[in-house]
């Protein structure tokens, strides 16, 4: 995955995930552009990729998940929603972020005019069922935390999610 010192020690389990935008530009302010990384995992969950949680902010995303090759799946992940989502900037004329995403690029990213993701995702082993639930309910709390919902929404969503959780695939504990 990159020039991360980071790395996948099971690639098979479940671990948690940070998908950061290049210098934390604010790309996930559109619906259109949630619903390129909503796409996605819904395309490797057909394929065997589980979600446990996720939280989708402005410019990064947090999960729980886990397959068969996790590494290459995540590295599919976001090489693909990174020529989706740079492709709809350029559709809607973004000028300012394109050009941002170009002059924070990385030298050594010859073969592209842009970066969108930062290298790495800063993979964690779920190492036990207490971790599972500290990521999860971290998770869960983010957007209360930075002040999107009030805690009394977050716990609906929460007690929705394990209750709609279908097999380990988005949903709670």
């Amino acid at each position: 995955m990159g020039r991360s010192r980071y790395v996948f020690t099971a690639p098979e389990q479940p671990h948690f995930l940070t998908l950061t935008v290049l210098h934390w530009l604010p790309i996930f302010t559109r619906p259109d552009a949630v619903d390129i990384i909503f796409n996605s995992l819904r395309y490797l969950m057909g394929e065997g990729f589980k979600v446990y949680a996720y939280v989708i902010l402005e410019n990064h995303l947090h999960l729980v998940a886990q397959s068969d090759q996790l590494d290459k799946d995540i590295a599919r992940l976001k090489s693909f929603t990174a020529r989706q989502l740079i492709a709809y900037l350029q559709t809607k004329k973004a000028k300012t972020i394109l050009d941002q995403l170009a002059f924070y690029k990385k030298a050594h990213k010859r073969d592209r005019t842009y970066q969108l993701w930062q290298e790495g995702v800063h993979p964690e082993l779920i190492q036990s069922e207490g971790m599972m639930r500290q990521k999860i309910e971290y998770i869960h709390h983010n957007p209360v935390k930075r002040g999107y919902v009030d805690a009394r929404r977050a716990l609906a969503l929460f007690q929705c999610k394990r209750l709609c959780r279908n097999g380990g695939t988005v949903g709670g504990v």
